[in-house]
């Protein structure tokens, strides 16, 4: 048995998954779907037939812009999905663990809750920009620990992880736990993805999702990256016709040449964008710390976080107060916006400095 399946829950290991009837075209008397389509339908395959369960055209087009073989990657609904699978697929009720480092994204303990296993805390400090320490992570590992989230760009501190640091996270734990980096806002990073290293470490995970930079927050799709193993035991758990058609539809007609070269530019603009109001906000008297990102938002710390939120508020701006986070007291993150409303944002930091 290889290191990772003896990470794997004992019941998916010995679990037959289930089988969605053929899809293929022809008279559809297989599947009790409805004979009759709505006239109010515009879809292409038609709502009253379930979504294709094997979705490769959009497999292999986000394999392709990946860079990895289409059998190394998994679609989920958004990184979301990946997260509360991953949880079902190595974690065990009241036995397992995993670690994360806060501040981070939620939703890593949310759905370890929800699975019932143990969260473990490694803080990122905000003295040392919120970097990595590994050597204090594998310390803080248990025997029964399974994965360990780490995200990069971290969510909300915007910050990219040290590859150095994230390697040697992955030698540490190998054959005893799976490394997950969520790379959700890579794309606006300076670095490429950790996808390049998957052959070089075979406990490593890498998310990805169109929700961010490729404008499909609605759509809700994702990918889960790795190695052949690990994905195909992955695939034995996601349930049957887990993405729409709609979304299929519309994640296959944003995957075009001349699509994704728009995307790139408004990704390019993106960047230039937060670098400019980085610059604008250090400027200001009410903000006392913009923190580097390397994402799509830009975390800030002020002397009177909830006067701020309330101050946009009253303007109608919308943004996060993260103070009761421990480490981001008096921090608010601000997503990049486009340029009118970047500069609103500016305008209340403003007057509220003046005021």
């Amino acid at each position: 048995m290889s290191d990772i399946l003896q990470l794997v829950r004992p019941q998916v290991l010995a679990m037959q998954p289930y089988l969605p009837p053929e899809s293929e075209e022809g008279m559809r008397l297989n599947a009790n779907e409805s004979a009759w389509r709505s006239e109010a339908d515009n879809s292409v395959r038609g709502l009253n037939r379930y979504p294709d369960p094997y979705p490769e055209t959009i497999s292999a087009r986000l394999a392709g812009m990946y860079g990895v073989k289409p059998g190394q990657l998994a679609l989920t609904r958004g990184s979301d999905e990946a997260i509360d699978l991953l949880l079902r697929l190595f974690c065990r009720e009241g036995v397992d663990s995993i670690v994360i480092c806060p501040p981070t994204f939620g939703m890593y303990r949310v759905y370890a809750q929800v699975q019932g296993a143990g969260v473990i805390e490694v803080p990122l400090e905000p003295e040392k920009a919120f970097e990595l320490d590994p050597g204090k992570l594998l310390a803080a590992c248990e025997e029964n620990t399974k994965l360990v989230f780490l995200c990069s760009p971290n969510n909300p501190t915007g910050q990219l992880l040290d590859e150095a640091a994230v390697f040697e996270v992955c030698r540490g734990l190998l054959g005893r736990a799976v490394v997950v980096v969520d790379e959700a806002y890579v794309e606006f990073a300076d670095r490429a993805s950790l996808v390049n290293s998957l052959d070089a470490w075979p406990n490593l995970v890498i998310l990805r999702t169109l929700s961010k930079a490729y404008g499909l927050a609605g759509a809700r799709l994702g990918a889960l990256i790795s190695s052949l193993e690990i994905t195909g035991l992955f695939k034995r758990i996601i349930p049957p016709y887990a993405l729409s058609t709609p979304v299929l539809e519309a994640g296959e007609a944003l995957l075009g040449p001349e699509e994704l070269q728009e995307l790139e530019q408004r990704i390019e603009q993106t960047r230039l964008l937060r670098n400019n109001m980085a610059r604008e906000l250090a400027g200001l008297k009410i903000v006392r710390k913009v923190w580097p990102s390397d994402a799509n938002f830009l975390l800030i710390s002020v002397d009177d976080a909830a006067a701020v939120d309330a101050a946009f508020a009253r303007d109608g701006i919308l943004i996060r107060n993260f103070s009761k986070e421990p480490g981001l007291e008096n921090c608010l993150r601000i997503t990049v916006g486009t340029p009118e409303q970047n500069e609103a944002v500016v305008a209340v930091l403003r007057e509220q400095g003046n005021g």
